[in-house]
């Protein structure tokens, strides 16, 4: 399972990667894993506003419809455009070219509340056992 060290984790298995005043979001690899084959990913609309910890995307696999939660809050700059007609990049590449959306962030301190990389191991490793 990869646990990129640049990331910020949520126990809901979402990630945050901040860049600048900016985060760029998405699910984790542990979470792609667990759905099997995405089939459709129902992403925020630019220029939402959404909240840490809100439901803020759909994704939905061969195996169920899952809820995605927003790991910080902010203004929704830009989304994944990609994911609509390729789902199968977040099976392919959750942290790469399946990325999510990019929010301005609105709440710098709000990335205290999440998990660092060694964190987020700890806690999946637990999930598991």
């Amino acid at each position: 399972m990869l646990i990129p060290d640049n990331l910020l984790y949520t126990k809901d298995h979402e990630w945050a990667k901040i860049e600048g005043d900016n985060a760029r979001l998405g699910i984790t690899d542990f979470a792609q894993s667990s759905l099997g084959d995405i089939t459709f990913i129902d992403l925020p609309k630019i220029g939402a506003n959404v909240k840490q910890s809100d439901l803020y995307a759909t994704v939905e696999s061969v195996k169920a419809a899952s809820d995605v939660y927003a790991p910080l809050s902010g203004e929704v700059l830009k989304v994944n455009d990609e994911l609509v007609n390729h789902p199968e990049l977040v099976n392919k590449s959750p942290y790469e070219s399946g990325w999510f959306s990019i929010i301005k962030i609105s709440d710098a301190t709000e990335k205290n509340k999440l998990m660092t990389p060694a964190q987020y191991k700890g806690y999946v490793e637990g999930l598991s056992k």
